[in-house]
């Protein structure tokens, strides 16, 4: 048997913890000795208490270890891990994006941004378009633009664009639209001809990924205020370059237009 002690400095789990492990019935010693209440581990806990402070070191919670732990089908535990590792990765990507706009704030005379009148014609593309939530938009658009492009085929005749309604940003959902402009739009599955409206639109690029995308969107919203200007419809992008094109993100241009008009 192990004292408390020895099995701290074989588990790297301090006294302190282990015995809060104890209180809460996550690790109990194999021998508490009722005379001093001295604590007691078995060499077979070892494992165990090496498990536990993997998790602990992926934040997750001392409920959840418990369920791992109790257990006892191993497809169970694999699937509770993978859903705390799943969470723990779009913590770390959403961390990530921070940290992109951060730096991108923080570079020297944030405010200055090339910015192009553009009309735009009316056109009819082929289109996938749904009502979603914000976070939902990256998934969304993933699996919407492998259908689109599965449709289209070779008959693409531009780079990919979409389509946001103001809605998806001030309330967190609202409509979108991923297209691929073809001469002869299909109609299968969720892919269908879209009319875009003719629009003038207010252009800028953003480059590199798309985490930070923000605030380019906030240096054209600047410039359109400064320069007397009303959004007048959903916001455009067009995905000039992007990782069908190259798998260096710094390459990556994406064309954001606001349909606006002039206020007077």
């Amino acid at each position: 048997m192990l004292t408390i002690g020895e099995f701290s400095r074989l588990t790297q789990l301090s006294v302190r913890t282990l015995r809060r492990y104890h209180e809460t019935a996550l690790l109990e010693p194999a021998v508490v000795d009722e005379t001093t209440g001295y604590r007691y581990y078995g060499v077979d806990q070892i494992p165990t208490a090496q498990v536990i402070h993997r998790l602990r070191q992926l934040d997750v919670p001392l409920s959840d270890v418990q369920r791992i732990l109790r257990t006892p089908d191993p497809d169970v535990r694999a699937a509770l891990v993978a859903d705390h590792l799943e969470r723990l990765e779009a913590t770390l990507d959403r961390t990530r994006a921070a940290v992109v706009s951060l730096r991108r704030l923080l570079r020297p005379d944030p405010a200055s941004i090339d910015v192009e009148l553009r009309a735009e014609p009316a056109r009819t593309v082929a289109g996938i378009e749904a009502v979603i939530g914000h976070r939902e938009v990256a998934a969304w658009y993933a699996g919407a633009m492998a259908e689109l492009r599965a449709a289209v085929g070779d008959a693409v005749t531009g780079p990919p664009g979409g389509s946001y309604d103001n809605a998806l940003f001030q309330q967190e959902r609202g409509h979108a639209l991923v297209y691929l402009p073809t001469a002869a739009p299909p109609r299968t599955g969720r892919v269908h001809p879209v009319v875009l409206p003719a629009a003038e639109l207010a252009v800028t690029t953003h480059v590199g990924e798309h985490d930070g995308v923000e605030v380019t969107y906030g240096r054209l919203g600047t410039w359109v205020v400064q320069n007397a200007m009303s959004v007048a419809g959903p916001v455009r992008e067009i995905y000039v370059v992007g990782p069908g094109d190259t798998g260096d993100p710094a390459g990556w241009r994406t064309e954001i237009g606001w349909p606006v008009f002039r206020v007077t």
